[in-house]
């Protein structure tokens, strides 16, 4: 099956960031971001990596030397396409990526059936093309909003992408609240996204398992409020929680455990 929504949602994420880097100079292509040892310039960097794997495009025979902050072999050869494009300027980098966008978005427009059920080994486990490009609309925005909050140009935080990545990301927040926060048997816990996408969920512990319900059997033990960057930032692991601004209403200490523990990208 074509999966136009995600088609139509990730070229959208596509041309974002082809629009955010025509507003870029030199100096903002080179700013550091939330990313350890990552530039504006290399999160698009690593963005034209992927999508050049994902045409069929062969990878940069440049090697990286190691550095500290790449954890595994994905970073590794994550680090290899960055490193390959340090000396190209921010406009060449740009260039380099509205060309491979342009692929992506023919072949994505194009593709029938058979291309987007193929086998695909994801971020998360083996899968399908649609399932590894429902996890590329998540990837893409998350470096766009990393390059926008590095040139304080903050923008594009409603709207489909960001509506996709918030919904995929939510969907931790039951290990969150239960495992990790440590949210007591029978207690819930309310968690409202605000200031671009919109959302409420209510998280209960039942039979030792957090879980989404409509409604809490009790009162919330805790209600927390974030935006939706502070939600991202935190969610996405670019940030810590005495970095962000959240309202907690009931329990500040289990408020405090869930939003020390937001982070779903480990």
């Amino acid at each position: 099956m074509i999966p136009t929504d995600t088609v139509d949602t990730l070229i959208a994420c596509f041309e974002a960031l082809s629009a955010l880097g025509t507003e870029l100079s030199e100096d903002d292509w080179d700013t550091p971001t939330d990313l350890p040892g990552w530039s504006v310039k290399d999160n698009l960097s690593h963005l034209i990596g992927i999508e050049r794997m994902m045409q069929g495009l062969p990878g940069t025979t440049h090697r990286a030397a190691p550095v500290a902050y790449t954890k595994n072999p994905i970073g590794e050869a994550n680090e290899h396409e960055v490193d390959s494009r340090r000396g190209l300027s921010g406009a060449d980098v740009l260039a380099e990526w509205n060309d491979i966008s342009a692929q992506r978005i023919a072949t994505l427009r194009s593709a029938g059936d058979d291309y987007f059920d193929a086998p695909a080994m994801t971020p998360t486990g083996p899968g399908t093309v649609a399932d590894f490009l429902h996890i590329r609309v998540l990837d893409c925005w998350l470096h766009e909003q990393d390059m926008r909050r590095a040139v304080h140009r903050p923008g594009h935080l409603s709207g489909r992408c960001a509506q996709h990545t918030v919904d995929r990301l939510m969907r931790t927040i039951p290990i969150v609240v239960g495992k990790r926060a440590g949210t007591p048997e029978g207690g819930a816990v309310v968690v409202r996204i605000t200031d671009g996408v919109e959302r409420t969920v209510v998280c209960e512990v039942i039979a030792g398992r957090a879980t989404f319900v409509d409604q809490p059997s009790s009162a919330p033990l805790a209600t927390i409020t974030l935006s939706t960057d502070a939600f991202v930032v935190l969610a996405a692991g670019r940030r810590t929680a005495d970095a962000v601004t959240a309202t907690v209403e009931g329990d500040q200490e289990l408020a405090q455990r869930v939003l020390s523990n937001f982070n779903m990208m480990i």
